[in-house]
């Protein structure tokens, strides 16, 4: 009659109840930390972020001046219908020409492009152009005759600079590029930005940055905030939309809570190597034959002078417990104590206990000999003294 060995399925549940429950808390943690931040953006040139990479400091700004700014991920926000409002596109995330496109087809009266990509600027921005150059930080004056640049003088600059057609007005540049390129066509207003660092918390303050940004952004009661994350797929080459993705662009967050649970639970259930446990020895070792060995092992390296301090080690240990020297009393004192109790030259007692190592095997026994007899003779002072 054969005995089932699996576990049972109460067994089962008992050792798995715990790791499920851990994982459902993370991932439902996850996701109502994702349900609370889901109207709120985040990241680089975000306007709610107070870092210094944040955009925080423009966006009160902004809305201290009546302008109303409104921050999001969604495409479909950004692309919303109403009039009178300009739409700002931060340097984040991917987007597929046929998102550009329809950012192009929707209604606004001024585009903000920060940092765009060749995509963008080639549906959004014709003629305008990555020079494939940066600018190094420093104050520059605008060169132009935009308003806007005029206005906020000298400016703290540094990122992408761009080369555009000749209808444009191209500012803070060095002669041939330019990293603010403003474009009119059809009735609306495309500026590109390739220097996001000066409307950033730690830079606002400097120069003429914040008059900048708040003449080139705050021309409209409303601005949307738009950073892009991954909206449709990338495959769209052909120009084709069918429709919304296979994979929702939310997926990806529910993925990732995932497998963090699966990696929290795996440390938790993981193999861990805990401290060191005593086990038995297979065979018992003498203590005289383990001496032995290494007397072997000190002969065979021709090791005089290990073997030598091994002896005279083991002697002063005996000579301490006998007469209560202290382990770290002076080789002076030692000898002095124990010349006083045993009568001996004291430098005979030096040449002994804290001599040189043996020039030669039989050195190295004479020695023996007489760190054995003057551990025998430490050994019967301390008992006579006992017994006294």
């Amino acid at each position: 009659m054969s005995t089932p060995v699996g576990r049972s399925v109460g067994e089962g549940w008992r050792a798995l109840r715990i790791p499920l429950l851990v994982t459902g808390a993370i991932v439902l943690g996850v996701i109502v930390l994702m349900v609370a931040t889901a109207a709120r953006t985040s990241g680089p040139f975000s306007p709610e972020p107070t870092e210094s990479s944040g955009a925080k400091a423009l966006a009160t700004l902004l809305e201290d001046h009546g302008v109303q700014v409104t921050g999001t991920e969604s495409l479909d926000d950004a692309v919303g219908s109403g009039s009178d409002r300009a739409l700002l596109i931060g340097p984040s995330g991917s987007l597929s020409s046929s998102d550009w496109r329809r950012i192009a087809s929707s209604r606004w009266d001024h585009l903000i492009l920060v940092r765009p990509d060749r995509e963008a600027l080639q549906v959004l921005a014709p003629g305008i152009e990555n020079a494939s150059s940066t600018l190094p930080a420093g104050s520059r004056s605008p060169n132009c005759d935009l308003p806007a640049a005029v206005k906020a003088g000298t400016v703290t600059v540094r990122g992408t600079t761009y080369t555009a057609p000749p209808e444009a007005e191209t500012c803070y540049g060095d002669g041939v590029n330019a990293t603010v390129v403003r474009l009119e066509r059809d009735g609306r207003i495309v500026d590109v930005i390739g220097t996001q660092q000066t409307f950033t918390n730690s830079q606002l303050a400097e120069d003429g940055n914040a008059a900048l940004a708040l003449n080139l952004l705050g021309t409209h009661p409303e601005l949307v905030w738009y950073l892009p994350q991954y909206e449709s797929s990338s495959f769209d080459d052909a120009g084709k939309d069918d429709g919304p993705p296979l994979i929702p662009p939310d997926v990806r967050y529910v993925a990732w809570a995932l497998a963090f649970a699966v990696f929290v639970v795996a440390l938790w259930r993981g193999r861990r190597l805990g401290p060191v446990v005593p086990e038995p020895l297979p065979v018992v070792v003498h203590a005289a034959e383990t001496t032995e060995g290494r007397a072997r092992l000190y002969r065979r390296s021709r090791a005089r002078d290990r073997a030598a301090a091994a002896l005279r080690e083991s002697a002063l240990g005996t000579i301490y417990k006998v007469h209560g020297i202290p382990r770290r009393a002076e080789p002076t004192a030692v000898v002095t104590a124990l010349a006083a109790r045993t009568g001996l030259d004291p430098a005979m007692l030096y040449d002994i206990l804290y001599g040189g190592p043996p020039v030669d095997d039989p050195a190295l026994l004479s020695l023996s000999d007489a760190l054995q007899v003057l551990t025998q003779e430490v050994a019967r002072d301390g008992r006579g003294t006992h017994d006294r």
